[in-house]
Parts: C-alpha cells; sequence; structure tokens
C-alpha cells in the first residue's frame, strides 16, 4: 500500500511543493511545482496572504501533474528566530529492561528540564548520548537491561509568532500541517551519507537570503545556526557596484559570476533608470564585488563553526549545498578559509521520478522533507507536535508516555520544580505539597493525581 507525501518548502526566492508517493520503503515523485516567493524576507513570512498565494500557486501546479489530491503535508521552516539548548533527563528503569516507552520518558524529561521561554515553541528534541547506568557513548539503548537511563538532547526552538505566522499562510492555502521541520535539518537528511554522520559533518545550506549550518556529530544534530545573507546579497552588491537593474545584475551573476581568477573582458550592460544606454564594465569588478561577499559570508560561518566548539568533532569535513553554491570556485575559497577542512558540494540523494530538476543543489530541502517523511529522521526525536518518533514503531504521543501536557506547562511557568540534580536525587516528591495547595483550585485536582501516578511509574 502506497503512502501519500506533500513536501512544501518555503524560501526566500521560490516556493517549492513536491507531491510524492512512498511504497516499499521508496519515494516516487509524481508532481512538482514551483512559485516565486512572496511575503517571505530573510526566511521569515513578512505577508501571510501574499505567501498563502503563493504556495496555492505551486500546489496547483503540483497536483495539476500528479493528477491526485494531497491536503496534509510537511513544511520546512527556516533557521531564523530559532533557539537551540541542550538538556538532559535521568529516568529509573522498574522492570529493568530498555523499552520505546523508556527512552519516549527520558527524552521527555530532558524537555521538560529544559528552560524553554514562554515565547519560544520546540521544533525537535534531538538525542546525541545515551548513558545506560554508569556505561556512556550508547549508540541505541532499545533491549539494554539497566536500573537507570540518562540521555543528553540538542533541544531547537523557535518563536511562536514565527512559528504561528508560517503555519497561517500553510493553513490559508488549504494544507493541513503535518509536521514542520527545520530547513537546515531537512537538507542534512537528503545529502549525508551514513559515513559522514558517523565521522561528524557540518552541512551548510547557502539559499537566496539565508544560510542554515548544522553540525552532525554521532548520532544527531549538536548544534545549528543562522546567518541571514545568501546569494540575493551578491545580486544587490553587484547591481550597486555596476549601477545596473537588479535583473540585469542576477544574469551578470548566473553568467560571468566566479570566484577564480578574474578576467580583464568587458560587457555591456544597461545604466539602472535608463536601460537603453548602456555602458562597459570589466569582469574583474564582477569578480572583486563577487569574492568580497563570499569571502565575508564564509568567514561569518567559520566564526559560527567555532562558537559550536565541535570543530574537531567534524571528521567528514564540510558539506555545502544550496543555490549559492552554484558559484564556480566556491569549494576551494570555503576549503581555504574553514582551514583546509575537506569541502564537498553535494545534491541531494535522486529519488524516483522523471523530475530531474528538482536533483539540483537548490532543492536539497525539499527532498529531505520527503525523506524525513518516509522515515529518515535520527534514530528517536520528539517533533514539532510533541509525538515521540522512533524507526522501530510508528510514532508515540505525549499523552501516551502519562504526561499531561497541561500540567507540563504549569510546571515550566512556575518553576516550581528544579532540574537534573534534583531529579537524580528523586527530590520531586519534595515539590508535591506545592501541587497539593493548589489541588483546591478548579480543575487542578484531576491533573495532579495524573501527574502523581506518572511520577510512581518512574520512581
Amino acid at each position: 500500500m502506497s503512502k501519500p507525501l506533500l513536501a512544501i518548502d518555503i524560501g526566500s526566492s521560490k516556493i517549492s511543493v513536491v507531491i510524492a508517493e512512498q511504497k516499499d520503503g521508496m519515494i516516487h515523485i509524481i508532481g512538482s511545482g514551483v512559485a516565486k516567493s512572496q511575503g517571505v524576507r530573510k526566511g521569515t513570512i513578512t505577508n501571510i496572504e501574499l505567501t498563502a498565494r503563493a504556495i496555492r500557486q505551486a500546489l496547483s501546479d503540483a497536483k495539476r501533474v500528479a493528477g491526485t489530491v494531497v491536503n496534509r503535508g510537511l513544511i520546512s521552516i527556516s533557521g531564523a528566530y530559532t533557539r537551540s539548548i541542550n538538556s538532559s533527563g535521568i529516568v529509573n528503569i522498574p522492570q529493568q529492561e530498555i523499552g520505546i516507552k523508556e527512552i519516549n520518558r527520558v527524552m521527555q524529561t530532558a524537555l521538560y528540564n529544559a528552560n524553554i521561554p514562554n515565547e519560544y515553541e520546540v521544533l525537535h528534541v534531538l538525542p546525541y548520548n545515551f548513558k545506560v547506568d554508569e556505561q556512556e557513548y550508547i549508540e541505541d539503548p532499545f533491549g539494554m537491561n539497566a536500573s537507570r537511563l540518562e540521555v543528553d538532547t540538542h533541544i531547537i526552538t523557535t518563536q511562536k509568532s514565527n512559528l504561528s505566522n508560517l503555519k497561517k499562510a500553510v493553513k490559508s492555502a488549504g494544507i493541513e500541517i503535518e509536521n514542520v521541520i527545520l530547513s537546515g535539518y531537512a537538507s542534512a537528511i537528503s545529502t549525508l551519507n551514513e559515513d559522514e554522520k558517523e565521522l561528524g559533518v557540518c552541512v551548510i545550506d547557502m539559499g537566496a537570503s539565508t544560510c542554515d549550518m548544522i553540525v552532525h556529530s554521532g548520532n544527531s544534530i549538536r548544534f545549528n545556526s543562522f546567518l541571514a545573507v545568501g546569494s540575493n546579497h551578491i545580486t544587490n552588491d553587484l547591481s550597486m557596484a555596476l549601477h545596473t537593474p537588479l535583473h540585469v545584475a542576477e544574469q551578470i551573476k548566473i553568467e560571468y559570476g566566479s570566484l577564480k581568477a578574474p578576467s580583464n573582458e568587458l560587457i555591456e550592460i544597461p545604466v539602472i533608470g535608463d536601460e537603453n544606454e548602456k555602458h562597459e564594465v570589466s569582469l574583474e569588478i564582477v569578480y572583486n564585488v563577487i569574492q568580497a561577499r563570499v569571502q565575508e559570508t564564509l568567514m561569518i560561518l567559520a566564526k559560527e563553526l567555532e562558537k559550536s566548539n565541535l570543530k574537531e568533532q567534524i571528521g567528514a569535513g564540510i558539506i555545502l549545498t544550496g543555490g549559492m553554491t552554484k558559484l564556480d570556485g566556491i569549494r576551494e575559497l570555503a576549503m581555504a578559509i574553514f582551514d583546509n577542512i575537506p569541502v564537498r558540494i553535494a545534491k541531494p540523494r535522486p529519488v524516483e521520478g522523471d523530475f530531474q530538476p528538482l536533483n539540483d543543489t537548490s532543492f536539497a530541502t525539499i527532498m529531505g522533507l520527503l525523506e524525513y517523511g518516509a522515515g529518515s529522521y535520527t534514530q528517536y526525536e520528539i517533533d514539532s507536535s510533541r509525538k515521540m518518533l522512533h524507526k522501530k514503531e510508528s510514532a508515540i504521543s505525549i499523552e501516551g508516555s502519562g504526561i499531561d501536557s497541561s500540567v507540563e506547562d504549569n510546571y515550566r511557568q512556575e518553576d516550581t520544580v528544579t532540574k537534573k540534580d534534583d531529579l537524580q536525587n528523586s527530590s520531586i516528591q519534595q515539590s508535591m505539597p506545592t501541587m497539593r495547595q493548589e489541588d483546591n483550585q478548579d480543575g487542578l485536582g484531576h491533573k495532579v493525581k495524573k501527574l502523581w501516578h506518572w511520577m510512581t511509574q518512574i520512581f
């Protein structure tokens, strides 16, 4: 039986929609559509109505080609306004064997322990290290015998207003949201191989107006960052330096853009404000403008990588993808700026279906969304809808863990329970008097009983 997949990548220059089917573990693309992006600036929604209109246009083209209707999809979200934190969790294992419930429980505990501001919403909870009793660096604790399980997680959050505007635009286009995935994470899924994941790697998606960076080490993402600079900035620089219209500057970038040895050749271009008047410029000027912008961008990204403190853990080097990587010579310049770390320009893995244009660096994110929908997420993950995803089983919802989400929100707002050290000393029970005092308030009694039941299961 085939499973329909719908992926929507909302970028600053284009909005892409792909419809596919998953059958026998394989993805088969049956339709795609691309529309010029509207109402999006530097990765964020600035006009919900215009963005919804562009989504509808791309979706209409994809549906017409596919000959089918899919109204539930996976959506990408830019790294703009994201904030990441690391958090740990620890639980006892009464049954002495670690199953899916125990892994879910320890990850939910790590999420609960995280100090997430009220104005931020969780996108991904990604475990990068498990500890079983006193044994560290466990790749997969599933099925192991133990009395205690610990986890270290990388939690990616975004501003609630940013996420809300994105959801409104998508829903206005008639699409029900299945999941929201960080665009840099999706790009990594479609470009990395297993060896690179094992050795550790940094993936940089260089788009039209943004650059998304993630560092994948061990089992999962360890660091993510965002830069509001992309290839459109090169176009703007060329327009100002050559005093020519933006569309001409874009054409010059595409046709003559190179980071290799400059040429003294002269080209004739129109003047801004009067396209009937033309003047000659040297390609050396074009080279210098592009070189300056790309070099500055890569140097900022190199500093972000240093800030991650994970530079020594990326044995597989750096993966560059995205439309900006089409500039001739960018790989060599990146190697020089990143201290001769190996650099690879990556296209997304090809999938079945006669859609060759999608096999391009500028479509890495949307192809990653399809793979995510087909199950190519990390080994364990809590997604944007607070569900735990696992490759061995179907999604387990937060309700299945016995945690009442409203009580969880109360805890985070009131901050009445201390974090990891208190959990290790089993002092959660000391916070119960506070909860019992609130038990007299309407509606809280039932929630406290559910929470007490959950904690007796843990301890």
